[in-house]
């Protein structure tokens, strides 16, 4: 009974714990949060000065003790302290009330797929010690078909290539399981420092990160575009130490990002040799899905097709799919059991 009037009372929520991205889902109301995964921390006395968006503005703009960090790396927890302020920061946000005494939420997180038992229980630990009531598991790929819409509980195969800012999640879903799967880290982040190495190499210009990520989403693509697209990228000359602008084409682009999205195209490949030839058959009618933010590079979801010989579709609003599925399992949790990971706090 007392379960019952806390779950009415507490703002049950759900989270896609990212490395680039956090979003939290409350239950009832949808998403309400989409900040960034960043802490800023003032060195000298150890404080936090931001988080989320706030903090992300300072990004390469602090003076030298004050320093903007992601606690996240790769999807998993570098920084476990950090976590969990972050993760009691946007817990708070969600219960900001005039009533202190208001019962403690039940938590559901997205985790990679294939994470240590360490890694998990860090998860575990961060969420509780920020406030959570109960924590639940579950893994990102099946969150992220499940906020698509995919009947993932049905005896049937679901495709799901699931590309975030540390992780690229390839898994092969069917009656509520993970039946073949690849796990890489290389998405986003990779794909954004693949530009600053390629500024360093080619024309001696240091970028920053935000910057590399602009230039991304402006003119990034994984195959030829109908129209040419050139952006400037403006950074420091690595020879005389002075600004410099460089305009550079999605051709080059391409040159600078082809070693990660071949990567993302052999996984997605590799997880298909593996699969079933009967869930195969389903794949092939249904096609492939993308979801994360990493899926929204130009041309990728034809590059995969053309690599798959299978059809590959742009799952509705991708940036949110983990974060849906987390949602979808909090509002049904006795119905989707089955699709979370056993999990240690849970009273």
């Amino acid at each position: 009974m007392f379960d019952r009037i806390f779950g009415l009372l507490s703002h049950d929520i759900g989270i896609d714990l990212g490395t680039a991205n956090t979003l939290v889902y409350v239950k009832g109301k949808g998403i309400i949060i989409n900040e960034p995964s960043v802490v800023a921390i003032n060195q000298k006395t150890k404080q936090i000065l931001a988080i989320g968006e706030e903090a992300r503005r300072m990004v390469g703009k602090t003076p030298a003790h004050i320093i903007a960090i992601r606690p996240l790396v790769d999807g998993v927890i570098s920084d476990f302290e950090v976590t969990e302020q972050m993760l009691r920061y946007f817990i708070d946000k969600v219960h900001r009330t005039r009533f202190s005494l208001l019962p403690r939420p039940r938590v559901v997180i997205g985790i990679p797929y294939g994470v240590t038992e360490v890694e998990r229980r860090a998860v575990e630990e961060a969420a509780t010690n920020a406030g959570a009531r109960e924590v639940y598991l579950i893994e990102e790929p099946l969150a992220a078909a499940i906020g698509a819409r995919l009947p993932v509980q049905e005896a049937t195969g679901n495709m799901v290539v699931d590309i975030g800012g540390g992780t690229t999640e390839v898994a092969v879903i069917s009656l509520g399981g993970i039946v073949a799967s690849r796990s890489l880290r290389i998405a986003g982040d990779e794909m954004d420092q693949d530009i600053i190495n390629f500024a360093r190499d080619q024309f001696n210009l240091l970028l920053g990160e935000r910057t590399a990520e602009e230039i991304k989403i402006a003119a990034g693509s994984a195959l030829p575009l109908k129209d040419k697209i050139e952006v400037p990228m403006r950074g420091r000359d690595l020879v005389t130490g002075l600004p410099k602008e460089v305009l550079i084409s999605d051709e080059d682009l391409r040159t600078a990002l082809n070693k990660s999205t071949k990567q993302i195209v052999e996984a997605v490949k590799t997880t298909i040799e593996e699969t079933p030839p009967e869930l195969v058959a389903d794949i092939m009618e249904k096609g492939i899905v993308l979801t994360g933010g990493g899926s929204l590079l130009k041309g990728l979801d034809r590059l995969l097709s053309s690599a798959t010989m299978t059809k590959v579709h742009l799952a509705d609003d991708p940036l949110t799919c983990v974060a849906r599925g987390a949602g979808v399992v909090l509002e049904d949790i006795d119905a989707l059991r089955e699709v979370l990971l056993p999990t240690e706090f849970i009273k």
